[in-house]
């Protein structure tokens, strides 16, 4: 098992997509208070690494679609991720 590290944004991020239903790029973009380019930057690197899926699936969101596109986190990776913010 890899420890898990995010930044600032990213942990924003994962704390906005909560570990239970799915949430827009809006609601995202509410909770974090973040400019649209830096969520989906940040977005695009958790879905790189695997860690959120995007529904519908995309291997990589563009700023346009992202209010609009339903995200939430890998179910294979919940059990890390929440270890990763126990540790923080």
């Amino acid at each position: 098992m890899r420890q898990i590290k995010f930044t600032g944004r990213e942990a924003n991020i994962v704390r906005a997509i909560g570990f239970t239903e799915p949430v827009t790029g809006v609601e995202i973009q509410e909770f974090t208070r973040m400019e649209a380019e830096d969520v989906t930057d940040a977005l695009n690197s958790l879905i790189s690494a695997g860690f959120v899926e995007s529904v519908p699936y995309r291997e990589q969101i563009e700023m346009a679609a992202m209010p609009g596109t339903m995200f939430e986190l890998n179910p294979g990776y919940v059990h890390e991720i929440k270890a990763a913010f126990n540790r923080r």
